[in-house]
């Protein structure tokens, strides 16, 4: 075994190698077990271990700082020397970089920097597995099949840099989708959800509400395109909340490119973005929903700055009571806009006061409305409103004064999460949730299901 083999000791040597003004140096070691299925029976499963080392050279000059990443997986003791190298030549020959500020320094170093690295493997589904047997049983049993995965992957991070910062983090991520399909193929529903360890989803319970759905489907009623009342469950909500984070970087609102722009120059803050008491917020140390409570950042980009790696995060209040608190910052960003330091983070939740789980959401509608399971293939429109399109899926169902009364056809819509959270009329109680689409990025999220009157479908789609 190499001398260097461990985490802690491939971040210290590489940091001995550097040879310019600063240095960042990012270990990321990986395991993840997974299992599939498809027609009541497990086909695969597997597990995978590997290793990731981004170094990120500073080199300062007359013009400025620069800075240069180079990241490269399954890293060896050899590998060490030409990776810094290469870092190094990057930021030498680059231009200053425009978001350079002084390294971080002065955070405590992060207790277990030295320890191995957290790993998964196939016993976190020791006691899913069987419960998820019984429920191919059952569907098998009830003329329904299941099929689908489960994933769970063990990050830990190893942070060091030159001014002195030894963190760690180490991240469990689970996901766990379950779609069930009448044995023609003609029906079929989904559902998902976001776990740390397993032990906190009911496969049965899953397969009851995939059952329930697809007994709706037995009654198939065409509908129109047009503006319906529409009951978004959590997932969706998190879907369009996410992409609306994403775009609430302060530069571009500041710049006048983006729905938080205010008319005539500046930003939105401090308007009133809902009639609804609704808070949106991050926070790292969320129970359920813990992600890295420092900055990662791999790369500099909208929202990111390699210069603000290991700077601490805390709870943040992007919406509270419905007004704009906050847009998203670098320390570059920060000091363009005059704003406070606000970096991204790794989870987002919604809160809207509400006590009505989605179920007491539709016994509670009187006239028409619909109920979607989820939204897939979200795109941009349109920016300076945040104008999305994309697609409902794997069921949208038709309530009538209080009931499920069948399966309508498929939609395109064309919302804005910002339009639909002034126009929503109820929020209901917030559950963590699964993104569908976007579910391989962002998992750590927590929404109620939202009552908006008149969501906009723009055209029929004939997809599943």
């Amino acid at each position: 075994m190499s001398r260097v083999s461990k985490p802690y000791e491939i971040v210290e040597r590489a940091l001995e190698l550097s040879t310019t003004d600063g240095c960042v140096v990012i270990a990321d070691e990986d395991s993840s077990a997974n299992l599939r299925w498809a027609g009541n029976a497990l086909t695969t499963n597997g597990v995978t271990r590997g290793r990731t080392l981004t170094v990120i050279a500073t080199a300062g000059g007359a013009q400025g700082t620069a800075s240069g990443v180079v990241s490269r997986s399954a890293v060896t003791a050899d590998d060490l020397e030409p990776l810094v190298r290469a870092a190094e030549a990057a930021a030498r020959g680059a231009g200053p970089a425009e978001d350079a500020q002084p390294l971080v320094s002065g955070v405590p170093a992060s207790a277990g920097f030295t320890e191995a690295p957290a790993e998964t493997g196939s016993g976190v589904f020791d006691g899913f597995a069987p419960a998820l047997g019984d429920a191919f049983a059952r569907a098998r049993s009830g003329g329904r099949e299941l099929y689908g995965f489960a994933h769970h992957q063990m990050t830990s991070t190893y942070l060091g840099t030159s001014t002195g910062l030894r963190l760690r983090h180490d991240q469990p991520n689970g996901t766990l989708e379950l779609n069930a399909k009448s044995p023609d193929r003609t029906r079929s529903a989904w559902a998902g959800r976001s776990t740390r360890d397993f032990q906190d989803v009911d496969p049965a319970a899953m397969d009851a509400e995939l059952a329930q759905r697809l007994g709706w489907a037995e009654r198939r009623i065409e509908l129109p395109a047009g503006r319906y009342e529409t009951l978004l469950p959590p997932t969706a909500v998190a879907d369009l909340l996410i992409y609306q984070y994403w775009s609430a970087s302060a530069r571009d609102a500041a710049e006048g490119r983006t729905v938080f722009s205010r008319p005539g120059g500046g930003t939105r803050l401090g308007e009133s973005l809902s009639s609804l008491p609704l808070t949106l917020r991050s926070d790292p140390y969320a129970p359920g929903l813990e992600s890295a409570p420092f900055v990662i950042a791999h790369a500099s980009g909208d929202g990111a700055s390699v210069f603000d790696n290991g700077l601490p995060l805390a709870p943040t209040t992007w919406i509270g009571n419905g007004v704009l608190e906050r847009l998203t910052t670098t320390r570059h960003s920060a000091g363009l806009t005059g704003l406070p330091v606000a970096p991204s983070m790794d989870n987002l939740v919604l809160d809207g006061g509400g006590e009505r789980s989605l179920e007491e959401m539709v016994a509670a509608t009187t006239g028409r409305a619909l109920l979607l399971t989820c939204l897939w293939y979200i795109r941009e429109v349109d920016p300076a409103t945040l104008l999305l399109t994309g697609l409902t899926r794997d069921g949208v169902y038709l309530v009538e004064d209080g009931e499920v009364v069948g399966e309508v056809n498929n939609f395109r819509f064309n919302e804005s999460p910002v339009g639909l959270l002034s126009r929503a009329s109820e929020a209901g109680r917030t559950e963590k949730t699964l993104p569908r689409e976007w579910g391989d990025y962002f998992t750590r999220a927590a929404m109620p299901a939202l009552r908006v009157p008149d969501f906009q479908m723009s055209s029929v789609s004939r997809g599943v």
